[in-house]
C-alpha cells in the first residue's frame, strides 16, 4: 500500500512513493521550462507541467521498482496562484499559465476601484491587492484574450490553479474542483465561507461557474483514469497548495507552530488554529487546512518572492555559477560580503513590503568584489528576507518563535541555514527529507483513504531526526544595512 504524491512547484515537478510509515521509498523528479516573454512576465506552458508529472511519477516508480496497482492513494500540491485555462474536453491549455511571479497586472491594480476595494478584499480574503494573487491574472486574460475568454463564458473552458488542472488531466476530464487552500489564494474566496465570494468575482469580472468547486484538502477528489494516467487507477485523497502542505508535512498542527520553505520563493507559515488572522503588517491570512468535517484551520503567511530563484539567477542570468551546488563552496571562499547586499527584487518584493514596482540590485561593488561575495551576497539576502518577515510577525501579534523549522530546496545549503540561524538568533532545523511539501500531500491523501486515522498517528510516526544550526554570532549591523539597501532601492 503506496500513496503517490505529486507535488506540482513553480520549476519541476516531484513524485514520491510513500509507504503506511511515512517514508519515502521512490522519488522521480522533472524540471520543465520557464518562460519570460517580457520583463516581469513569467509563463509555463501546462502541457509541459502535465508531461513533467507523467515522467516523474514514472521515474518514481522505477526507483521504488513496484507495479502500479502498489498505488493506493494519490496526494496533490502545487505552485500556488498561478493561473491556467484548459479546454473542457480536450484538456488543451488555449493560452500559456500566468505564474504567481508575474507582475503584468500591476497597471490594472492601480485602477481606482481597486484602490477604493482594497480593505474588503483584505477583510474577505486575508490577502492584499498584488499582482502575485491569481484574481487579477484572470482579468488579465479576459481584457486581453478576447477569443480565450469567449470561451470561458461559454463554458467550454475551464478557470482553475494548477491542482485543478492536474485533477483534470489525471482524471481524464471528470473533475473540476480545488481544495480550500488553493482557492484561498486566488482572492476570489471568502476564508470566512470558504466560498466563492460573489462581490470578488464581480469585481475582478471572473464567472463563478468557470470556477472549480471548492473540497475540504482531505477526501475523495476523484479517480484516476488509467487510460490518461500511466494506467493507474486509484483515489486522489488529499490536495493542498505547496505551502500549506509543507507546514502539514512538518506536522505543525498546534497553534503557534511555524515553518519556512526555501523553494523557488521562501514562505513562512504560522498555525493560528480555528480563526483567520487578519494582519496590517503585510502578511495574509490564508487557508491551512479543511477537515473531512469542514473545520478549518488557518495560517498566517509571509511570502517572499525569490529566493531559491536567485540562485537559479546566478546560473542562468549571470552565470556566475553553472550548477546551483557550486554556490555555496563559491560563498565560502570569501570570509564575509566585502560590503556587498543585494535585494532580490526580481519579481517586485512581497512580504511584508508589497512593491511590486521595484527591481532588484547589487549595492556596494568595488574593485574588491569578486564573484564569492555575490554568493554569499545572495545567501545573507535570503536569510535577511526571512527575518524581515519574523519581524512582521512579532508585529502583528503572532506567538514568539522559539525555533524555525526549514525545508525546501535551498536548505540543502548549510551555509544558508546557519546564517538564518545568526540573523534571527534563533536554532533553525531542517528535517532529514527536505520534501516535506510532497510528504505533506501524501499525509493529506493518506487520512482521506484511512492508512492513518488521525493527526496523531501521523504524529507517532518514525521520523529519522534532523539537524539543528543554533546562532554563533549576531549579524545585527548587516541586517540593518541590508534594510538601508532596500529603501534605497525602493526609491529609484
Amino acid at each position: 500500500m503506496l500513496i503517490l504524491s505529486i507535488d506540482a512547484g513553480t520549476t519541476g515537478v516531484t513524485a514520491q512513493l510513500v509507504d503506511a510509515l511515512g517514508q519515502a521509498v521512490g522519488r522521480g523528479y522533472r524540471e520543465f521550462e520557464q518562460h519570460f516573454p517580457q520583463p516581469g512576465w513569467v509563463e509555463h506552458q501546462p502541457e509541459q507541467i502535465w508531461q513533467a508529472t507523467l515522467v516523474a511519477v514514472l521515474g518514481a516508480l522505477e526507483v521504488a521498482g513496484v507495479e502500479r496497482s502498489a498505488i493506493s492513494a494519490i496526494g496533490i500540491t502545487n505552485q500556488r496562484e498561478t493561473v491556467a485555462v484548459w479546454d473542457r474536453e480536450t484538456l488543451q491549455s488555449p493560452c500559456p499559465a500566468i505564474v504567481w511571479q508575474d507582475r503584468r497586472t500591476a497597471d490594472i491594480l492601480a485602477h481606482a476601484k481597486f484602490k477604493d476595494s482594497a480593505e474588503r478584499v483584505r477583510l474577505a480574503t486575508g490577502l492584499p491587492l498584488d499582482p502575485y494573487f491569481s484574481s487579477s491574472k484572470f482579468l488579465w486574460i479576459k481584457r486581453n484574450l478576447p477569443g480565450v475568454w469567449a470561451e470561458v463564458e461559454s463554458g467550454k473552458f475551464a478557470l482553475g490553479t494548477i491542482d485543478a488542472y492536474l485533477l483534470a488531466r489525471i482524471t481524464a476530464g471528470a473533475v473540476h474542483a480545488t481544495d480550500a487552500s488553493n482557492a484561498s489564494r486566488t482572492q476570489l474566496m471568502n476564508i470566512h465561507t470558504l466560498e466563492w465570494d460573489a462581490e470578488l468575482c464581480e469585481l475582478f469580472e471572473v464567472p463563478v461557474e468557470a470556477l472549480p468547486v471548492i473540497l475540504p484538502n482531505i477526501g475523495e477528489f476523484g479517480i484516476s483514469s488509467p487510460d490518461s494516467f500511466l494506467g493507474i487507477s486509484a483515489p486522489v485523497t488529499g490536495m493542498a497548495g505547496d505551502q500549506q502542505a509543507a507546514l502539514f508535512g512538518q506536522l505543525a498542527f498546534e497553534v503557534g507552530d511555524s515553518k519556512c520553505t526555501y523553494g523557488t520563493g521562501a514562505f513562512l507559515l504560522q498555525n493560528t488554529g480555528p480563526a483567520p488572522q487578519l494582519s496590517d503588517q503585510g502578511l495574509s491570512a490564508t487557508v491551512a487546512w479543511v477537515d473531512t468535517a469542514g473545520r478549518a484551520t488557518y495560517a498566517l503567511e509571509g511570502s517572499v518572492f525569490i529566493a531559491g530563484a536567485a540562485v537559479q539567477w546566478l546560473r542562468d542570468g549571470l552565470k556566475i555559477i553553472s550548477n546551483a551546488s557550486e554556490l555555496e563552496p563559491l560563498a565560502r571562499e570569501v570570509e564575509d560580503n566585502g560590503g556587498l547586499y543585494f535585494v532580490p527584487a526580481l519579481a517586485g518584493l512581497g512580504a511584508p513590503f508589497w512593491d511590486s514596482e521595484v527591481r532588484g540590485s547589487f549595492l556596494g561593488i568595488t574593485r574588491g568584489t569578486e564573484r564569492g561575495h555575490f554568493a554569499r551576497a545572495t545567501y545573507e539576502a535570503l536569510a535577511f528576507q526571512v527575518r524581515a518577515l519574523i519581524d512582521a510577525f512579532k508585529a502583528a501579534g503572532g506567538p514568539p518563535l522559539n525555533e524555525l523549522r526549514t525545508d525546501g530546496g535551498a536548505a540543502t545549503s548549510e551555509l544558508l541555514l546557519q546564517t538564518q540561524a545568526d540573523v534571527l538568533g534563533l536554532p533553525v532545523t531542517r528535517p532529514s527529507n527536505l520534501d516535506t511539501t510532497g510528504l505533506g500531500a501524501a499525509y493529506l491523501a493518506g487520512l482521506g483513504a484511512g492508512v492513518w486515522q488521525d493527526s496523531a498517528k501521523l504524529k507517532a510516526l518514525d521520523a529519522a531526526a534532523g539537524q539543528t544550526f543554533r546562532p554563533v554570532s549576531r549579524m545585527e549591523n548587516e541586517y540593518g544595512v541590508w534594510l538601508r539597501a532596500v529603501a534605497a532601492t525602493r526609491s529609484w
